[in-house]
């Protein structure tokens, strides 16, 4: 996992553990070449970059599984042991962010649907999981993977657009599932061809900034969630680029910075998506 440079150690900690296909005749790294096509791991950033669109980053969907497995566990454990007397710590935090939701699917969403607050409490916990992982220093995690044979190895499944823009198309179905269900298509058809301007003159016009506007909607909840985790992500390998006094006297304040950072991201994903979706079951 050495580098030799800072510039070779920030690319390194910055690219996935890429596992895709490779076309025959495919010369690889260290001179071998590809007999036939098959799937291997990447054992650079550009292999990973000619694997192409189906190529898989196994450790985001990897750390994805596990933080979404924890947040089942924890909870259900947590439910499983519930007392009417004094609540054990884990019993406390999992009805404050029952009691959170439910507040905040309350007073943003003004429709009927007995989906959202579950969905709302999936999404915050498990991205404020995801966005944790950040706190675990840089280099810990991909030393234990390069000591295992891995050469790359990210742990922030947030820092990947892959899992953010693959969260937010979830987020769009949905809100084009209920604009039909809940309008129906004439319905649906009208609000995109008569909004912002009631004319039928200005059809075209409303279509263009309507369509726009609804495409805008998974673009948006993707780079941003992607964009101030990545942007995190770099501060903290730029940290540890430093001598070790000043890694001290740096981190600490960064990572103290991100506590706060960390859930007010998956809040922000929360409440557009609640928000997103009372719109989709606005029916006039």
């Amino acid at each position: 996992m050495a580098a030799d440079t800072p510039v070779e150690y920030i690319k390194h900690h910055l690219t996935n553990l890429t596992y895709g296909k490779l076309p025959a005749g495919y010369e690889r790294a260290d001179g071998s070449v590809v007999q036939e096509t098959s799937w291997s791991f990447a054992t650079t950033a550009q292999e990973a970059t000619d694997m192409g669109f189906m190529a898989i980053h196994v450790d985001t969907m990897g750390w994805s599984l596990a933080m979404g497995l924890l947040f089942l566990g924890l909870f259900r454990f947590a439910a499983s042991r519930v007392t009417e007397g004094v609540p054990s710590g884990l019993q406390n935090l999992v009805e404050v962010s029952f009691e959170f939701i439910q507040g905040l699917v309350r007073d943003v969403f003004h429709g009927k649907n007995p989906l959202i607050a579950p969905l709302a409490l999936t999404i915050f916990v498990w991205i404020f999981l995801m966005n944790v992982l950040k706190l675990i220093p840089v280099d810990f995690i991909p030393s234990l993977a390069h000591a295992m044979g891995l050469e790359y190895f990210k742990i922030v499944p947030t820092t990947d657009p892959n899992a953010t823009f693959g969260m937010s198309f979830g987020v769009f179905l949905l809100i084009l599932y209920y604009s039909f269900k809940v309008k129906g298509v004439s319905g649906f058809s009208k609000e995109l061809a008569f909004n912002p301007f009631n004319h039928w003159s200005m059809i075209p016009v409303n279509l263009m900034l309507e369509i726009l506007a609804l495409i805008i909607k998974p673009i948006s909840l993707a780079l941003r969630l992607f964009g101030n985790m990545y942007a995190g992500e770099v501060v903290f390998i730029l940290i540890a680029l430093l001598p070790l006094w000043a890694q001290w006297t740096l981190n600490v304040p960064w990572a103290i910075f991100h506590i706060l950072v960390i859930p007010l991201q998956a809040f922000i994903f929360t409440v557009l998506t609640v928000v997103y979706l009372s719109a989709a079951h606005e029916d006039h």
